[in-house]
């Protein structure tokens, strides 16, 4: 059966949006390094429908190096109950929001390789709920941001369990969260 791991940065009192403006000064080689080991696992990423529209504006234009490749080369999966346009960063399966848990589980049951999932959002909280999603990895930069988007909503309440932690010399921390039963 196959992981589905979420990846996202987050500032050290838990924000995530803008990632561009902040997490970039803490991604050296040694993180660069870890992030292509995490990402050669998966050969698939599975996006909400707005992480998609954002990313379908850089991504595909990025390339000639490993990360990026890989990126660019893998099954995008985007949920999404409007339109979306799936020619924009392919390859891209879109898969309709009322067959969300149909159609992930039926991707985590298939072979291959890990399914990688950008930011946390109402889609991981989904995946979570449905006892989909494996892994939370947070890269936590040390910004403190003092607002924004948070990491984790109310419906994101739930039990982990550490299962790895790295720091990196520029003060990066990825913490690797394993998701738990329910001990309410």
């Amino acid at each position: 059966m196959r992981k589905i791991m979420t990846f996202t940065h987050a500032t050290l009192d838990g924000f995530i949006d803008a990632p561009q403006d902040w997490s970039l000064r803490y991604a050296d080689e040694e993180l660069q390094q870890y992030l292509l080991a995490t990402t050669l696992t998966a050969d698939a990423l599975l996006l909400g429908r707005v992480t998609y529209e954002g990313m379908a504006q850089a991504w595909p234009t990025r390339g000639g190096n490993p990360f990026a490749d890989h990126v660019n080369a893998i099954t995008k999966y985007v949920v999404a109950s409007r339109p979306v346009d799936p020619a924009a960063w392919d390859p891209t399966v879109v898969v309709p929001g009322s067959d969300l848990i149909e159609e992930v589980s039926r991707l985590k049951q298939a072979d291959g390789g890990d399914i990688l999932v950008w930011g946390t959002g109402r889609l991981t909280d989904a995946l979570a709920a449905a006892g989909l999603l494996d892994e939370y990895r947070i890269c936590t930069a040390p910004v403190v941001k003092g607002g924004g988007e948070p990491l984790f909503r109310p419906a994101s309440a739930g039990t982990v369990e550490l299962r790895d932690t790295r720091v990196f010399a520029t003060g990066a921390v990825v913490h690797v969260y394993g998701l738990t039963p329910d001990l309410s």
